[in-house]
């Protein structure tokens, strides 16, 4: 594979996902401990866990294959959820960073805000990512039906961490 081509492929809507994964990598490790990997990950499922890490692997491929452009009205709809979406899941990690014994953090909706902030965000990238590089048919709502199908599962799962860590809360 040409540099050329290599480097249009890493330069579509993949760099949208850039942000979101610096974030999880540094502070994932400061968020409170029923976030932790040996915490959230224990006793889910496994049809929660593989449906979560299938539509997790698809949501952050696919980018790769889409073209970045903001020239469509739809595009510009896209890069506002996007950015406005951002924004959100940041805002979901600094309550459980900074207030974990928040009323807001401890309640159901705070404790999976996390989890289901990304389909904001996610829905941008659908919309501005309206095509692929190669000639197949495809339409935002693909990458979107995805999108929403990975949040289901990852809401799923961190419902159960929270009854889990909050039995008594409900």
């Amino acid at each position: 594979m040409k540099t050329a081509s290599i480097a249009m492929y890493l330069s579509g809507c993949v760099l949208l996902t850039i942000p979101i994964m610096i974030w999880n990598a540094i502070l994932a490790d400061r968020l409170p401990r029923a976030y932790s990997d040996e915490n959230f990950w224990k006793d889910i499922p496994p049809v929660i866990v593989y449906g979560e890490n299938t539509f997790r692997i698809l949501v952050f491929v696919l980018p790769v294959f889409m073209p970045l452009h903001i020239a469509t009205p739809s595009q510009m709809t896209g890069l506002v959820i996007y950015l406005a979406g951002t924004l959100a899941y940041f805002s979901a990690w600094v309550a459980q960073l900074y207030f974990p014994q928040s009323a807001w953090s401890t309640s159901l909706m705070g404790f999976l805000a996390p989890a289901y902030t990304p389909l904001l965000w996610l829905t941008g990238i659908g919309l501005i990512g309206d095509s692929l590089y190669f000639p197949v048919p495809y339409r935002s709502w693909c990458y979107i039906v995805i999108a929403v199908l990975f949040v289901v599962f990852h809401c799923l799962h961190t419902r159960l961490v929270y009854l889990r860590t909050f039995p008594r809360i409900r």
